[in-house]
Order: C-alpha cells, then sequence, then structure tokens
C-alpha cells in the first residue's frame, strides 16, 4: 500500500474516479502493455483514485492469474500517484484469494463485489464481507448491489466489526435506503455512487451528501466526463442540465437496448476514439454496427464539452 488509510478514504470519498477496462488481444488474452499504455493516459487527468479489474474491468471474466497480472500492471503504472483499488468477492474463498492478490500486487484497497448466484439473507451478507475483511490488511469498500444489497443495520454491524471497512459503493440506485444509510452511518465510511452511468444518479446522490461516483464514459470521454463532475461540484445547474440532456440520457437510452451493454459500450467507446482494448468476453457481446454509429455521434456531441 502506498496511501494511508485517511489519505485512500479521502481520495475515494471527494474526487472523480474512474474505472478502467481491461485490455484484451486479438486472442482475447490480456494485453499488459496496451492496459499500461491507457493508465497512463487516464492518470493524465484529473481523478482521484483508479478501480482496476473492477465491473467496467471485467472482473467477473479474470482469471486469478490473469487478475494478479491486471493489479500488478496497474500499481507499477501508476506509481503511487493516485491510490490503487481493485476487486474481489464471488465466495468468501475466492474473495480471500483476490484480496491477497491485489495485497502482493500493492493495491491500496479492494471493492468487495457481492457473492455469486445465491440469493443472501442479511446476517449471511454481513458475515460473507466480515470474514474477507478479516482476512486482509487492504481498505475495503463493499458494493451495494445485485444480490449483496445491505440494510441499514447491515451496514452498521459490518462497519462496526470491520476496521478495514472504509466503504460503500451504492449500486443498486435505492436512494431512499442510501440516504438512510448515510445518516445513520454517518462520516464513519465514505459513499460512492455507483450505478452503470453513475453520473444520471450524480445530482441525486449529491443532493444526500454522495460527492463522487464511478466514470465508466472516462473511458471514451474523459474531458467532459471531468468537466461534468466539476460543474456539478460547483452547483451549475445550467450546464449540468445541458450534459445530461445532450449525452448521459441518450447514451442510458443506448445502454438499455441490451444487457451487460454498460460494459460493452464502454469498449465500444475506447476504439472508436483510437484507444482499442479488445471484445468484451462471453457472456457479453459487442454492440451491432447501427449501435456503434450511434455511439459514435454521441461522442460527437461529447467532444463539444
Amino acid at each position: 500500500m502506498e496511501f494511508s488509510r485517511a489519505a485512500v478514504m479521502r481520495a475515494v470519498g471527494d474526487g472523480l474516479l474512474s474505472f478502467p477496462i481491461t485490455d484484451f488481444d486479438g486472442e482475447g488474452r490480456f494485453d499488459a502493455d496496451s492496459y499500461r499504455r491507457r493508465l497512463e493516459w487516464f492518470v493524465s487527468h484529473d481523478i482521484s483514485a483508479v478501480f482496476v479489474a473492477g465491473g467496467t474491468g471485467e472482473f467477473f471474466n479474470l482469471s486469478l492469474d490473469e487478475y494478479r497480472d491486471v493489479v500488478r500492471a496497474a500499481v507499477e503504472t501508476v506509481g503511487g500517484k493516485l491510490p490503487v483499488i481493485a476487486s474481489a468477492g464471488l465466495s468468501v474463498a475466492s474473495g480471500k484469494a483476490f484480496a491477497e492478490a491485489a495485497d502482493d500486487a500493492g493495491a491500496d484497497g479492494i471493492l468487495l463485489m457481492p457473492p455469486y448466484l445465491t440469493e443472501c439473507p442479511q446476517q449471511g451478507l454481513v458475515e460473507y464481507a466480515r470474514q474477507i475483511c478479516d482476512a486482509t490488511p487492504l481498505n475495503v469498500i463493499y458494493y451495494n448491489r445485485g444480490n449483496g444489497v445491505l440494510g441499514v443495520d447491515a451496514v452498521q454491524r459490518l462497519a462496526d466489526a470491520c476496521p478495514n471497512l472504509i466503504g460503500l459503493k451504492d449500486g443498486k440506485g435505492d436512494i431512499q435506503l442510501l440516504n438512510k444509510i448515510v445518516k445513520t452511518v454517518g462520516d464513519r465510511l465514505v459513499y460512492v455512487g455507483g450505478v452503470p452511468t453513475a453520473e444520471i444518479f450524480a445530482e441525486a446522490y449529491l443532493s444526500i451528501g454522495v460527492n463522487t461516483y464511478s466514470s465508466a464514459v472516462f473511458n471514451f470521454v474523459p474531458d467532459m466526463a471531468v468537466r461534468f463532475y466539476k460543474e456539478l461540484r460547483q452547483g451549475n445547474r445550467e450546464v449540468v442540465r445541458q450534459i445530461t440532456n445532450d449525452f448521459f440520457i441518450p447514451f442510458v437510452d443506448l445502454r438499455d437496448r441490451k444487457a451487460g451493454y454498460a460494459v460493452s459500450l464502454i469498449k465500444a467507446g475506447a476504439d472508436l476514439i483510437g484507444r482499442p482494448a479488445g471484445s468484451v468476453r462471453a457472456p457479453l457481446v459487442m454492440p451491432t454496427q447501427e449501435e456503434l454509429s450511434r455511439l459514435e455521434e454521441l461522442i460527437g456531441v461529447a467532444r463539444h464539452y
């Protein structure tokens, strides 16, 4: 770890968070050289932390060996400029293994993904997260999403039990639940907006004290993504409205055409701006030619900002 716990909390809690795609070559293998170039480009922008091998980075499609290579390449490339957070999860055993690999590679924390497949009671989710937290010295951010959504009491119990739990990332978009958690648990944790295309929720997040979010579109329209975040934080509602109407609403409409496009369109966008990262792995699929043409139009719109 390059950063103290307090420093990671500051970085994650205030500033635009970037979530790079993972580069694959023409044979579908991890392309470390391309990935390093991507991260060098990422950290040349005004961001506060880098989350690698996450949802946008196809964590669910990486082997443990590939994951090690991804995190190691990220830590070496970022070079201590910003905190590097990697993902972990799927089961207690695999979560511990991914966390150990992230620690060995020098990451500053993990984003704890939901368990794989099964429905989960609240008590079991707390135990799942607690066992992984207890097994790692790394900072942990819990991803409240899918079949792993914690209620207010469960978040409080987990925060009380695990000193290295530093944050909660919202992937559900239930503003009522998130507001209750923020008001109840308070500044014991930092809070991150994390629904797909989180900018569409950005104003609602900010209104309850969630100051930052994960930006996937940063992968192909970084200047607009940074400007949107800055205008939001400065209270420039008219610019936020314009960018939302011109780019984010049409992008969300395109994203919602097919399951998995929250990732697939990001890889497609990177290719369209000349920074290709290969195709997504199954079970995801890449967009159609008509959808790529629409995405290219939206990139042209974003360049005006």
